[in-house]
C-alpha cells in the first residue's frame, strides 16, 4: 500500500615509508552494491526503524569492530606514540573509525518498522498498566536511540553512492585517527602532521584516479564531515550493550587494543 494511502496527513502535505603507505595494508571485502531501500512515510516522527536482529547486528558490528582495531595497530607511526595517547585516540574515533568499516565491508542490517505511539496512547497505557505517567517514570536501562540506525544506514548510503576504494577508505581513516584538537594530547605536533599528510595522500590520489572529477575531493570531505554527527554513546548502545550489557566501552577498547588482535 503507498505511503500516501497508509496516512492521511502524507496527503495533506606519498612515500613507502610513510604512515600512508602502511595503513593501505588493510583487505577489502566484495559485496553487491546497496540497492534502493524500501519507500518510507515521510512521517517519520510517527515511525520508527529498529533492528530486526540485534544479536546479528552485534556480532557483525563486533567483527568490524576487531577488524578496525587491527587496522589501527598496523599503523607504525601509531604505534611509536606512548600508550595513553593511542588509547586516548582510539576512544575519541572508534565510532567514527566503526561506521566507516560497517560502509567499507558493505555490513547490511536487516530493520524492522513499527509505530510511535502519541503521548496519549503512552500515558493511556501506562494508567492501565498501574505504572507512572511518561517523564515521571523512574531511570531504567538506556535504549538505542530511535534514529541511531537510520543515521548509520544514511551514512552508508552516502559511502556507497560515492563508490569510495580501499586506498580511500584508508586515507579517510588516517584523517579520523589522527585528531590533533583532542584536549590532553602531548604529541599534538606530530599527530597534525599525520592528519595533513593522509588529507594531502587523499588528494593526490583522487587527482590522479579521478582526473575528471574535481569534486570528488570535496565529496569526500563531506563524508568526513558525516562522521562527526557519529555518537559513540549511541553506537555502543545500537550494537553492543543490549547484547553485552553495561560494559565499559573504554575498558574494552583498552583490552583489545593491548591484545594482539
Amino acid at each position: 500500500m503507498a505511503c500516501a494511502e497508509r496516512c492521511r496527513c502524507c496527503a495533506e502535505s606519498r612515500r613507502h615509508g610513510s604512515i600512508l603507505y602502511n595503513i593501505l595494508r588493510s583487505e577489502e571485502r566484495a559485496a553487491p552494491p546497496a540497492g534502493p531501500g524500501p519507500r518510507r512515510c515521510p512521517c517519520g516522527s510517527r515511525r520508527r526503524l529498529s533492528l530486526r536482529s540485534p544479536q546479528a547486528a552485534c556480532k557483525a558490528a563486533s567483527a568490524v569492530l576487531v577488524k578496525t582495531l587491527r587496522f589501527v595497530q598496523n599503523v607504525p607511526c601509531f604505534q611509536e606514540l606512548p600508550l595513553d595517547e593511542q588509547l586516548l585516540l582510539v576512544r575519541s574515533c572508534w565510532a567514527p573509525l566503526l561506521v566507516l568499516g560497517l560502509a567499507q565491508d558493505r555490513v547490511h542490517f536487516e530493520t524492522v518498522e513499527s509505530a510511535e505511539p502519541s503521548m496519549l496512547q503512552r500515558i493511556l497505557t501506562a494508567r492501565r498498566r498501574g505504572e507512572q505517567p511518561p517523564g515521571r517514570a523512574p531511570r531504567g536501562p538506556r535504549l538505542p536511540a530511535p534514529g541511531g540506525i537510520q543515521t548509520v544506514q544514511g551514512f552508508q548510503a552516502k559511502c556507497w553512492s560515492l563508490d569510495i576504494s580501499t586506498k580511500e577508505y584508508a586515507y579517510l581513516k588516517g584523517t579520523v585517527l589522527f585528531n590533533p584538537d583532542l584536549p590532553g594530547l602531548q604529541c599534538t605536533q606530530y599527530i597534525e602532521g599525520l592528519q595533513r599528510e593522509a588529507q594531502q595522500a587523499l588528494n593526490e590520489h583522487v587527482r590522479l584516479i579521478h582526473r575528471g572529477d574535481e569534486a570528488r575531493f570535496a565529496k569526500l570531505n563531506v563524508v568526513l564531515s558525516l562522521l562527526r554527527s557519529i555518537n559513540a554513546n549511541v553506537i555502543a548502545e545500537l550494537f553492543f550493550r543490549p547484547i553485552i550489557g553495561a560494559v565499559n566501552m573504554d575498558d574494552m577498547l583498552l583490552e583489545m587494543l593491548c591484545a594482539k588482535l
